[in-house]
């Protein structure tokens, strides 16, 4: 039974954090739109782009991967029946996995990825672990 509910916190994790992550995401684009002309679900003009958008094109992504992963790792943590650190931990590895995906796909500049793959993922899944932990009713 613990098991399942471990598994559960951990999809409910998952499932919190890419809602904030894609509203995010998709409030910078109308905050930060991408160039007139540009099909944003072509992959090859978005590489081709990258390179060239302002830094305000990049504040949301960063946002919603850090708060996504905050979000995510704080729910699982809060709900597991046991090891809510590792629950955290699991949705942290999980958003990373994508983040790197995304990185692979789109590019961007190098102080970006940086960010991106340092910042947001596992020091977020950490804090979020530690906040589900003192969220959760007292034993």
């Amino acid at each position: 039974m613990q098991k399942m509910k471990n598994w559960q916190a951990t999809v409910c994790g998952i499932v919190a954090g890419a809602i904030i992550n894609l509203g995010l995401v998709t409030v910078g684009m109308s905050v930060f739109p991408l160039p007139e002309g540009i099909d944003a679900s072509n992959m090859d003009e978005i590489r081709k782009l990258m390179p060239t958008l302002p830094v305000g094109n990049f504040v949301f992504p960063l946002l919603g991967h850090a708060l996504g992963t905050l979000i995510g790792a704080t729910v699982a943590a809060k709900l597991a029946a046991n090891s809510p650190l590792r629950r955290a931990l699991i949705v942290g590895g999980i958003f990373l996995l994508g983040g790197i995906a995304m990185i692979i796909n789109c590019s961007g500049p190098t102080w970006f990825i940086v960010t991106d793959l340092v910042l947001c993922y596992f020091p977020m899944a950490l804090l979020g672990g530690t906040l589900g932990m003192k969220l959760r009713p007292p034993a």
